[in-house]
């Protein structure tokens, strides 16, 4: 076996030591060399594993996409109606505030998939379909028990979740006048005019 192998740390220790420096000090820091400084590789041995810095940042998102789905899963199980559950899906998909560092991460996958290639843009759209399905499965619940209004679910979650992007941008880039609970507050006037059966 290569010595990098044999002396590489676990790949989720490396994914969240990412996330932290990321959370701490932004993703301009966040460079092979000093994530390599930070579990005890060389920038080479990231490389060796990673490929890329873009692969390391899709493999960190993917990580973070993958503990925010079990606990969406877990949220979306609990009892209750499904107004609560659409509350709590709201709640966890909006940052929790400036630099909220998975947003901060989404938003530099964004910006990079406008050059990657099709096996990068299919991995961002099972994160994102993972969100939606969900979100298209609660209206679905919402309707047939009488709680929210009689809409199309796909097309109803495709619009919900683009006001929900946009505010989350913004509260993630610290857009003066945009934080979470107006974002949250926008949100829910929007839900209560457009959903919730009268």
């Amino acid at each position: 076996m290569p010595r990098a192998r044999r002396n590489a740390p676990p790949r989720e220790d490396v994914l969240t030591a990412a996330m932290t420096m990321i959370a701490e000090r932004g993703l301009e820091r966040l460079t092979m060399a000093a994530l390599g400084r930070e579990v005890g590789m060389s920038s080479g041995h990231l490389l060796y594993y990673f490929h890329s810095k873009d692969e390391l940042l899709m493999q960190t998102l993917e990580w973070s996409e993958g503990r925010l789905g079990a606990e969406r899963a877990r949220l979306l199980a609990r009892p209750g109606s499904a107004g609560e559950r659409l509350d709590a899906y709201v709640g966890l998909y909006v940052p929790d505030g400036h630099r909220d560092p998975h947003w901060t991460l989404w938003l530099e996958v964004w910006n990079r998939s406008q050059n990657a290639d099709d096996a990068a843009r299919d991995r961002q759209a099972a994160i994102e379909g993972a969100w939606h399905r969900d979100l298209v499965a609660l209206l679905a619940e919402g309707i047939s028990r009488g709680e929210f209004r009689p809409v199309d679910p796909d097309r109803f979650a495709a619009r919900l979740r683009a006001l929900l992007d946009g505010f989350s941008i913004h509260v993630a880039i610290g857009l003066r006048g945009a934080g979470r609970e107006q974002a949250l507050g926008h949100v829910g006037e929007f839900l209560d005019t457009a959903l919730l059966a009268s």
